[in-house]
């Protein structure tokens, strides 16, 4: 296996700008302590916190992928597209990425309503005392106040019973089109990339047309080894790499150092199999 596919690389995780509970720089001491080498924050359809999460980098000795990422509405379900090695203010990427965000406020009033009919009233304002950026308000922030009130143990379980399809609080919401999504992340100079592919529970087909899909738009790599995959999955998706042509990459998804599966930077190696994203993105990479 050769040294790309060993480095530690993380391209994949959330701080308190989206829905992450620690700050950019959290995130990057956090990332340092536990050995990575490369690093790019993933906000949520945000990158208000890029600039801080590169100093940061850059202060530890970390080389740094600027990032994103970014919901879209597919076979009408929401698949997440992450974004990698891009200008953070391109102009094109910001606009878009600011009307992706507009309409969560009115989504999460209506998520409150529909909790308040179950018999939890206020969710709207507990969930508010979660939010960092409250243009990105989330389930995540609805099921951190469940748990605070007691409805439930842990967010894992506000999720079983709460906020997802056919249970209460859940409003679904229509997101950027997958080309739109694809287009503003090249046009800034970056890679496309489709999160975690595992979760979407797509039939063969979908998934199929998802990928081809995807190529179609200018799309290049997809997340083979991340913290909800499970190791039958990274093989899986290494093959899905190599079907497509496809980039692998690699990232914990960390959100808080309670509630994530996967640490930072504590993932296996990708496959090698497989060609590394970061090595088409050399030309990108922030070095410290």
């Amino acid at each position: 296996m050769s040294a790309l596919h060993l480095m530690n690389a993380d391209l994949h995780c959330h701080s308190n700008v989206s829905d992450g509970t620690l700050s950019p720089e959290a995130v990057a001491e956090r990332a340092h302590r536990n050995g990575v080498e490369l690093w790019s924050l993933t906000d949520h359809d945000e990158v208000g916190g890029q600039h801080r999460a590169r100093d940061a980098a850059h202060a530890l000795g970390m080389d740094y992928l600027p990032g994103t990422e970014i919901s879209v509405t597919f076979a009408d379900k929401t698949v997440h597209i992450v974004g990698l090695g891009f200008d953070p203010d391109h102009p094109t990427l910001v606009a878009g990425l600011a009307a992706t965000r507009g309409g969560r406020e009115r989504r999460a009033r209506d998520m409150a309503d529909d909790l308040a009919r179950v018999g939890i009233p206020n969710a709207f304002e507990g969930a508010l005392k979660y939010v960092g950026n409250p243009d990105l308000i989330s389930r995540t922030h609805f099921a951190r106040y469940l748990v605070e009130i007691g409805i439930c143990a842990d967010p894992h379980e506000v999720f079983r019973r709460y906020l997802t399809e056919g249970k209460p609080g859940f409003v679904p919401h229509r997101w950027a089109k997958l080309g739109d999504a694809v287009r503003w992340i090249v046009e800034a100079g970056g890679a496309a990339v489709v999160a975690h592919p595992a979760r979407y529970d797509f039939t063969p087909n979908e998934e199929y047309a998802l990928f081809v899909e995807f190529k179609s738009h200018g799309g290049i790599g997809v997340e083979v080894v991340t913290g909800s995959h499970t190791p039958a999955e990274y093989q899986r998706y290494a093959e899905a790499a190599r079907e497509f042509a496809l980039l692998a990459s690699r990232g914990s998804d960390f959100h808080d150092p309670t509630e994530s599966h996967t640490d930072l930077g504590t993932l296996p190696a990708l496959p090698g199999s497989v060609t590394p994203i970061w090595e088409a993105l050399s030309h990108r990479i922030l070095r410290a």
